[in-house]
């Protein structure tokens, strides 16, 4: 069943005409009827309120065609900024998530980040490409991690000397930056990168 059926089935169940349903999510009643025909599709934040509003998993609207053909998925969370204030890492909320192969997110919490710039292409990461990080404080040297600096967050090689951080790009005409959290508090490594995903 598609997730137009899926969406006109449930709200029928429920007894909301499109109407009431455009009005509990704050939506033209055009676009919920726009849904039902598969003309387009509601953002993930609307999703997220018709699940817990209909009671059912966010995965329920979501058919095989459209997860792939991977199997069982989890649906994470892709993170566009993300901020370090006071030694608190905030991710900025999101409505963009990505179905996610459940065999690729085991033993941890996970999230992604979408590349930007060309400071890793050394590491075959590009600019756009989806990058699936796990969510951890610490790495080991030399492994490819998720830095929130201030306000910004880098995808950089970690080098780590008694308390200094290096971070160190995979393109030669970027010279590595060294950190001393105790002086440069507002530092903070949030993941480790577990696959970089080009999507074409």
């Amino acid at each position: 069943m598609s997730m137009a059926s899926k969406i006109k089935n449930l709200r029928k169940q429920f007894k909301l005409t499109q109407k009431e349903l455009a009005e509990k999510l704050g939506v033209a009643p055009t676009a919920v009827s726009g849904w039902e025909r598969g003309a387009n599709k509601p953002l993930m934040d609307k999703l997220e309120i018709m699940a817990n509003m209909f009671n059912v998993p966010i995965s329920y609207f979501f058919d095989e065609t459209e997860l792939g053909d991977y199997g069982s998925k989890t649906l994470l969370p892709v993170y566009g900024n993300v901020y370090c204030g006071n030694g608190d890492v905030v991710f900025e909320p999101t409505t963009e998530y990505e179905a996610t192969p459940e065999e690729w997110t085991k033993g941890g919490e996970y999230f992604y980040l979408r590349a930007v710039g060309d400071s890793m292409t050394g590491a075959r990461i590009n600019e756009g490409d989806l990058l699936l990080i796990r969510s951890q404080p610490v790495v080991e040297n030399g492994e490819i991690a998720a830095v929130v600096i201030d306000d910004s967050i880098v995808l950089k090689r970690v080098y780590r000397d008694n308390n200094t951080f290096t971070l160190v790009s995979a393109n030669p005409k970027y010279p590595p930056i060294r950190y001393d959290p105790k002086t440069d508090k507002h530092i903070r490594i949030v993941g480790k990168l577990k696959k970089s995903i080009t999507e074409y």
